[in-house]
């Protein structure tokens, strides 16, 4: 056995009673494995919370989505649009049209976001990770029919078993005579019948009501003007691949993009929150490796004869710092080891079992979601290993400066 372990290894299995020393090296150990365990769990229910939203924004976009990177909608046709499905792994090409109108059932209005999707929008796999009531489909030609967010429908009251009251649809004509009076030259006017309530998260929920595109393209008149595509990739097909082929197919008047990019802003607002708590608690991990600096310290100062007769026995430099450094890493390591093993198990209890909830009763889902990724570990453990030797290098360096005519 290497003798800097083994005689660090001796001091730290210490069995002295009232020894104070042996025992403030416990409770740095004890700190350091609270705050590695904290750091496994803040950051698991983190990754968790991304991949909820990734899997609810999911439910409601498209895989990619194409958009014009200039204005406001462009103008499609039937060539163009086979253009795009022919790629090779493209399943299903739905066109979109999307904008502000104004709702209105009995005596109540509402001001939401109209999405009209062609009839292939619901093979997609729309709405999988969400709650749906009513029947799932977009009516007929004749009688087109409504999806419409659980928040829509609540601030409407609308009822899905009331087949005589339907749904009126405002949207504004773009002006042409300033001089009108008639208000009714002022904005176009449809109904729609409320088939089915869908809810996935907050933000859908109270700003979409999903319509037929024809029904959509005759309300706001748009002819053969699309806002946006939405693509859906075959299976086992690379989005990323699918994704660039599709851009070199269009050129720089389009820009597509993934889930992630749609909805860039706020899983990049997670990661900062990831990355300042990870900040965080690691400084108070270091706060908690003081401890380990003064068990050092003071264990260099008791053990000070101890040094003087190793030096005296022609032990050098070098090998009294070793001593002192992996005691540190001892204590260090043993507490890292107790606390990423009590955060894995932590998380995967409350993966299993769910033991804390959100405590919201109209979420998705019940409880905290958790997800652990073997760099969160690694990160945690170079915090750890970083922290140990910077809290340890001081006392060794005096430690090794004892004198063998202190003996």
């Amino acid at each position: 056995m290497n003798l800097s372990f083994f005689i660090a290894y001796r001091y730290f299995r210490s069995k002295k009673k009232r020894n104070f020393i042996t025992i403030l090296s416990r409770i740095s150990m004890i700190g350091v494995a609270v705050g590695t365990m904290s750091l496994i769990i803040v950051l698991s229910v983190f990754n968790g919370l991304e991949d909820l939203v990734r899997g609810l924004y999911a439910s409601f976009d498209a895989e990619l989505k194409i958009e014009a990177t200039k204005g406001k909608s462009f103008t499609v046709s039937d060539d163009w649009l086979s253009g795009i499905q022919n790629i090779e792994g493209v399943e299903v090409l739905t066109e979109v049209i999307e904008d502000n109108a104004l709702f209105k059932y009995r005596e109540n209005q509402h001001l939401a976001r109209i999405k009209g999707v062609s009839d292939n929008y619901l093979q997609q796999g729309r709405f999988e990770k969400g709650y749906i009531w009513g029947d799932l489909n977009l009516g007929t030609e004749s009688q087109p029919g409504a999806i419409i967010g659980r928040g829509v429908g609540f601030f409407l009251s609308v009822d899905l078993d009331n087949h005589f009251d339907l749904l009126q649809v405002f949207y504004p004509k773009a002006p042409r005579n300033a001089g009108t009076i008639n208000p009714n030259q002022m904005y176009s006017r449809a109904i729609i019948k409320p088939e089915a309530f869908f809810s996935i998260e907050k933000d859908f929920d109270d700003n979409y009501i999903i319509a037929p595109l024809s029904f959509v393209s005759s309300l706001l008149n748009y002819g053969q003007k699309r806002t946006a595509l939405e693509v859906k990739v075959k299976e086992g097909y690379n989005i990323q691949s699918i994704k660039k082929k599709i851009s070199t197919f269009l050129g720089d008047e389009f820009q597509v993009k993934d889930t992630d990019e749609q909805h860039a802003q706020i899983l990049r607002t997670i990661k900062v929150e990831k990355l300042f708590v990870f900040l965080t608690l690691t400084f108070i991990l270091a706060v908690a490796s003081f401890n380990i600096f003064f068990s050092l310290s003071m264990m260099a100062i008791e053990k000070k004869r101890d040094t003087a007769i190793l030096i005296a026995l022609g032990a050098k430099q070098w090998l009294i710092q070793k001593i002192y450094l992996k005691q540190g890493a001892i204590i260090a390591l043993t507490g890292a080891t107790i606390g990423l093993t009590l955060g894995f198990l932590a998380c995967w209890v409350q993966d299993q079992y769910g033991l804390v909830s959100l405590g919201i009763a109209s979420s998705i889902i019940e409880s905290y979601p958790v997800k652990m990724v073997w760099w969160d570990f690694l990160w945690t453990s170079v915090s750890v290993i970083t922290i140990t030797f910077l809290a340890s290098f001081r006392p060794a360096l005096i430690a090794s400066r004892v004198k063998s005519i202190d003996l």
